[in-house]
C-alpha cells in the first residue's frame, strides 16, 4: 500500500505541477499585462481545476489505486506537500523573495481561490470514483 500511495502521489503531482508550470507561465506572460495578476490568477483557476479533476481520475485509474480512504488520501497528501514545497521553492529562487514575502504578496481575493483549490487538489484522489469514470467515459 505504502508503494502505491509514494507511486499516485509521485505521479498526481507531477502531471498537476507540470501543468501548473505551463499554465503559470502563459498566465505571467500574456494575461497579468493586460488584466493584471488577480483576474489572471482567476482565470487561471478552471484550467487548474480541470487538470487536477483528470489528472486524479487517470493516476487512480492507470495505477488501481484502492478506494480506500487511507491509500487514496495519503496519495493526496503527498502530492500536496510535494506541491507546496515545489511553490515555496520556485518562489524564494526565482522571485528572491522570503517565505514570509511571498505569503504576504498573494492577492487576498485569488489567494483565497487557491487556497480553496490546494484543499481540493489533496482530496480530489478521493472524490473521484470509478463510477464516475465509467459513467463519464473518461480514460
Amino acid at each position: 500500500m505504502k508503494r502505491l500511495i509514494i507511486t499516485g502521489g509521485l505521479a498526481y503531482f507531477a502531471f498537476v505541477f507540470g501543468a501548473g508550470f505551463v499554465l503559470g507561465v502563459l498566465r505571467v506572460s500574456f494575461l497579468v499585462p493586460g488584466i493584471g495578476v488577480r483576474y489572471a490568477e482567476l482565470a487561471e483557476m478552471p484550467f487548474m481545476f480541470s487538470v487536477i479533476v483528470l489528472s486524479a481520475i487517470y493516476v487512480t485509474r492507470r495505477l488501481s489505486i484502492p478506494r480506500a480512504l487511507s491509500v487514496r488520501l495519503g496519495m493526496g497528501l503527498l502530492a500536496l506537500g510535494l506541491l507546496l514545497v515545489s511553490e515555496l521553492l520556485l518562489a524564494v529562487a526565482l522571485q528572491d523573495l522570503s517565505l514570509t514575502d511571498y505569503i504576504a504578496s498573494r492577492d487576498p481575493v485569488s489567494g483565497s481561490v487557491y487556497l480553496v483549490m490546494l484543499v481540493l487538489f489533496a482530496a480530489m484522489p478521493v472524490l473521484v470514483g470509478r463510477s464516475a469514470m465509467r459513467r463519464y467515459r473518461i480514460f
